[in-house]
């Protein structure tokens, strides 16, 4: 059995978004420390971890914060590349994102996500322009079909950013700066 293992919340240092949640025992803080990046452990393999070891999406740690009660950890990074598994750049986007992005990613038989995702940016564009009008449509009929529509205009949406290599996180800073 591992040492005390702290929380360790994993945040972008340049503007604030939490990337993730890992755990860390007294090793990966230490190595964390020495390197320069970041070192977690895993409770599933029960082994030390370099976040990016085979991804090559590391995080290069700015700063490291005990909580007041010294239970939990926050790490300030620099990431190079995305922080999640799946590819979005927080483990903490939507769902449907999280979804989105990894079956473009993986292209898994059968998904309809990977059939847009091979056939390209102006497929999708096309699935986006089609799916808006339809709910405009939906809206202006009052038919009752308005939330089913809207659900298709996000999730078109969604995969052109994906297909497109847009991230969900830079269409939200990008709302960010308008909201001032």
């Amino acid at each position: 059995m591992q040492a005390e293992l702290k929380a360790a919340i994993v945040q972008d240092a340049d503007d604030g978004r939490v990337l993730m949640l890992a755990w860390m025992n007294d090793e990966a803080l230490r190595l964390t420390r020495e390197t320069g990046e970041a070192w977690f452990w895993s409770r599933s393999r029960q082994e030390l971890w370099h976040k990016g070891e085979t991804s090559g999406n590391t995080l290069a740690v700015e700063e490291i914060r005990d909580d007041c009660d010294g239970d939990a950890l926050l790490l300030r990074v620099r990431p190079a590349g995305p922080a999640c598994h799946t590819g979005s750049l927080s483990c903490f986007a939507p769902a449907l994102w999280r979804t989105i992005v990894e079956r473009v990613r993986d292209r898994p038989q059968g998904s309809y996500t990977a059939s847009l995702a091979d056939a390209g940016v102006e497929r999708c564009a096309q699935k986006l322009g089609e799916e808006a009008m339809e709910a405009a449509l939906s809206a202006v009929a009052n038919d009752g079909r308005l939330a089913e529509e809207a659900a298709d205009v996000i999730y078109h949406l969604y995969a052109l950013l994906a297909v497109a290599g847009v991230d969900l996180a830079d269409v939200e800073d990008v709302l960010a700066t308008r909201a001032r």
